[in-house]
């Protein structure tokens, strides 16, 4: 008998166990019976998620997760990640759900399911309320400044007259400094972002124009289990009805939800 071969085979298959058992789906159901959901969410990512001077987490993706733990009439646990390590976790059962601010894609919804959007962001042109700038030909001559290389960027260029100066940086820090420091006298940057330079210089700066771009955010969870998709997209539903998520979105965000995300629906 060739040993190696037989250990190979052996970790070969365990590693399919391992693989069968980390998309195995979490039930309402299993869920209730446990008593706990863990629910992965951003705590280094404000408005949506963050730890107050209590120690305790808060934000739009912080409410929205206890909202499901009620509905589902359990305890919550919420699970700190990250961008890259959210969906990992989802896969390897360390969380059974992911809220966690999450833009749709199609690559991402090979790797989960998504339910409908609870959140958005919207992508606009933004600046010093003394530059008159209603639409994207009234930037004609003036500077832009984006992060390189990102939505913005993209969707910027394909609405742009050929003679506004795109300066483009490493990051949204440098970006936004160098809007404050009147390197450039607009930006092109998310909703997000916005509200972040409003708070250091209040009154200052307005939105321009909506670039024609849309990010639905949606809860996740492991494929293939309907009925806590469902479960999810009902309680989605329910607070865009009773107004809910408008208030989570003005309380936390600081502007209406988005109408791309109150219409979306499964």
């Amino acid at each position: 008998m060739n040993v190696k071969k037989t250990f190979a085979a052996a970790a070969a298959c365990l590693a399919l166990m391992i693989g069968v058992q980390s998309a195995e789906a979490q039930t309402v159901e299993e869920l209730k019976q446990r008593g706990t959901v863990k629910i992965g969410t951003p705590l280094d990512f404000p408005p949506f998620g963050s730890i107050d001077l209590n120690g305790e987490p808060v934000g739009y993706d912080v409410d929205v997760a206890k909202a499901l733990a009620a509905k589902l009439g359990v305890k919550i646990e919420i699970v700190p990640v990250s961008g890259p390590n959210r969906i990992p976790y989802l896969q390897s059962n360390q969380i059974d759900v992911i809220v966690s601010s999450m833009g749709v894609t199609p690559e991402r919804a090979k790797q989960v399911s998504f339910t409908q959007a609870y959140a958005g962001i919207e992508q606009v042109v933004f600046g010093d309320k003394n530059v008159l700038v209603k639409a994207p030909e009234d930037m004609s001559g003036k500077s832009v400044a984006l992060v390189r290389a990102s939505t913005q960027d993209g969707v910027l260029v394909s609405v742009a007259p050929s003679d506004v100066n795109i300066r483009r940086f490493d990051d949204d820090a440098t970006v936004v400094q160098a809007l404050l420091s009147g390197q450039t006298q607009l930006v092109a940057t998310s909703s997000i972002q916005t509200m972040q330079i409003d708070k250091r210089d209040p009154g200052r700066f307005d939105v321009k124009f909506k670039l024609p771009f849309e990010q639905r955010q949606a809860i996740a969870i492991r494929p293939g289990n309907d009925q806590l998709l469902t479960f999810i997209n009902d309680l989605i539903t329910e607070m865009k009805s009773n107004g809910e998520l408008e208030a989570l979105s003005q309380k936390w965000v600081g502007s209406p939800l988005p109408a791309f995300v109150l219409n979306d629906r499964p």
